[in-house]
């Protein structure tokens, strides 16, 4: 059976998120069904939902069942976790994008997805950091 422990836990919250996040705040009026988004806009915001499910799902089978050594596995799952996040906040250096669309910023929303890259990869930090530290006192056994 898996050793369970915190750093996975916090690693696995995180892919987790990825995977099912974008649905919960995308598959509304704000975004996918904004009649003010054209078709093409839709459809990067339909890939980008689409993408963070493989990434998340990929972590989450690196993490707990690739047979490879555990702390290969940590660094991979580690990674793949914080992809989605990492070029969330990455976005905004782009030319003309915006946190929340103009005709919504009355949510008070416009930080919001900057506060959850941060606990996101803080979560994953730290889940990243105790892991390892049980990876290696179990080597040292």
């Amino acid at each position: 059976m898996k050793a369970l422990s915190i750093g996975k836990v916090l690693i696995t919250l995180v892919a987790i998120w990825a995977t099912a996040g974008s649905y919960i705040f995308d598959w509304n009026h704000t975004h996918i069904y904004n009649p003010a988004w054209p078709p093409h806009a839709k459809f990067h915001n339909a890939q980008t939902m689409l993408l963070g499910t493989i990434i998340g799902l990929s972590s989450i089978w690196v993490l707990w069942s690739v047979k490879a050594d555990a702390y290969y596995r940590l660094r991979i799952a580690s990674a793949l976790a914080s992809y989605y996040w990492i070029t969330q906040a990455g976005s905004l250096l782009f030319p003309g994008t915006a946190l929340v669309d103009p005709q919504f910023a009355y949510l008070g929303q416009a930080p919001a997805q900057i506060i959850v890259d941060i606990v996101m990869l803080l979560m994953l930090t730290i889940g990243f950091t105790l892991e390892k530290k049980r990876i290696s006192s179990n080597a040292r056994l």
